[in-house]
């Protein structure tokens, strides 16, 4: 969110129209600030460890594939289809109303530039369960597996030039999920101890030495930029698709996390620092989802008006003003979210009503596998086309991520027992030993939708949305880390 703001800056024209220059060509040093700024890599490690945890818990209790996926999907889906249907209902509006058709684009992109993460989360969400099983008979030497298929393919882009064929962009498209796959398969193993902790540091610091070294490579004397997101007029890109750099920093972050995740842990023993997450974790959707909104409001006020202080765009009077330009898009962010709550009390209150049974399966389940496949080529194409491209109205993409939102949220078949609490269980919604939120005998706290762990050198279980021990309720409509962000367990 923070990256994003800061690497926003609006310039008034003389004709009063705002312009956006992007600040990563222009002022082409800022790229390094992306080694900061990207972090997505820990929504994946993040997602992989909670939906371990959810899956086992699901299967052991009877759940289905088809279960489990669907009360995952509609969790991701509920908050987003309710975000993009305001979005596309001022695009409606103002595009009625004759608003430029570029500015509209501008803006339209502007509001789903975050919509990447989402179809690459439910993909691989919907295919845990198979992950999960690899994982089992193989352990680490599946995402080692997956990031050599994703070198070899991230260097046949780099080998074709640019432009690419059009054969070698679908193919680089695996990178997606190869990519954030390895980072999401480290989860398991980071779940079930295959790579150390506690006073075995030894695999933490090869993940994070190694992947270091190896990005320093990549973008030294190899062909690949320092930035980890995409950058206009770049022949190359790390992040469209993943690049083999990409990775490279994926691997080295998951070691650093992995190192400081003790020093994290005893901090978040503290009930003031729990309760800090807590509120945090429980905005993490909105945050994740409105965070752009607050710029176009106050370019509305302060650059339409031409009240806002303009200098020379990157000049040190610029860069001394990012910081009011921060507190200021903060201040109208909480209202933003403060604004949205009873729409998410209302979300997670639906969420609870219209979720698949955790029993699914057969033909009953066909309608949630369409509708999961409808809702994720929607929201592939509002993150590479914004929701106004062109200037227009994007009908079928919105019929898509609506009729495919129903049909996920509206399957129902089979329960796998008419025990209530077996019921959530099976859905991930309480842990085997857990009560109140506390693991039995593990001493761990439920914090966000992520326990802290039970022992030193064990992850514990990730928990899902509306833990007996979570009363946050609206936050639980849609955690980007175990079920989609902020992204993206680590909730925010």
């Amino acid at each position: 969110m923070l990256g994003h703001w800061l690497i926003t800056g609006l310039v008034r024209r003389p004709d009063g129209e705002i312009d956006a220059p992007e600040l990563l060509a222009t002022v082409p040093w800022t790229q390094w600030l992306t080694l900061g700024f990207q972090i997505m890599p820990l929504f994946f490690l993040a997602g992989g460890h909670a939906a371990g945890g959810s899956w086992v818990r699901a299967r052991s209790a009877g759940g289905t594939v088809a279960g489990w996926v669907g009360q995952r999907a509609v969790r991701l889906l509920l908050p987003a289809a309710a975000y993009s249907g305001l979005v596309l209902l001022a695009v409606g509006v103002c595009a009625g109303l004759g608003v430029d058709p570029a500015t509209l684009a501008l803006v339209g992109w502007a509001m789903a530039m975050q919509f990447w993460f989402l179809p690459v989360y439910l993909l691989l969400s919907a295919l845990t369960p198979g992950l999960y099983a690899l994982h089992e008979r193989w352990g680490v030497r599946v995402p080692v597996g997956m990031g050599v298929v994703g070198l070899g393919i991230g260097a046949s882009v780099a080998a074709a030039g640019s432009p690419r064929p059009g054969i070698v962009e679908a193919v680089g498209a695996l990178n997606y999920l190869l990519v954030w796959g390895v980072v999401y398969q480290l989860g398991f193993c980071w779940r079930d101890g295959s790579l150390g902790g506690g006073g075995r540091p030894a695999a933490p610091i090869a993940l994070a030495v190694g992947g270091g070294a190896a990005f320093v490579a990549l973008v030294g004397p190899g062909p690949f930029p320092v930035s980890l997101i995409l950058v206009t007029g770049q022949e190359l890109s790390n992040a469209d698709p993943p690049s083999p750099a990409m990775l490279a920093w994926a691997v080295a972050q998951v070691g650093v996390a992995l190192l400081v995740a003790p020093v994290v842990r005893r901090a978040l023993e503290r009930a003031r620092v729990e309760r800090a997450v807590r509120v945090l974790g429980a905005g993490s959707m909105a945050l994740y989802l409105w965070h752009m909104a607050p710029v176009l409001i106050v370019a509305a006020a302060f650059y339409l008006t031409g009240l806002a202080p303009e200098p020379g765009y990157g000049s040190m009077a610029w860069w001394a003003l990012r910081l009011p330009w921060l507190l200021v898009l903060g201040g109208v962010l909480t209202g933003v979210v403060r604004a949205l709550r009873p729409l998410e009390r209302g979300m997670a209150v639906a969420e609870v009503r219209v979720r698949p049974d955790a029993g699914l399966r057969g033909t009953a389940s066909w309608p949630m596998w369409g509708g999961l496949g409808m809702s994720v080529c929607a929201l592939t194409y509002f993150a590479g086309h914004g929701f106004a491209h062109g200037g227009t109205f994007p009908v079928w993409p919105a019929v898509g991520l609506g009729v495919g939102t129903v049909l996920v949220g509206l399957t129902r078949g089979a329960d796998v027992s008419s025990d209530p609490a077996r019921r959530r269980e099976a859905g991930g919604a309480v842990g085997p030993g857990e009560v109140g939120g506390k693991q039995a005998g593990g001493g761990s706290t439920s914090v966000g939708d992520t326990e802290s762990p039970g022992t030193p050198d064990s992850p514990g279980s990730a928990d899902s949305p509306g833990t007996a021990g979570d009363s946050t309720g609206a936050g639980n409509a849609g955690s980007a880390a175990e079920d989609g962000p902020l992204p993206p367990a680590v909730r925010a």
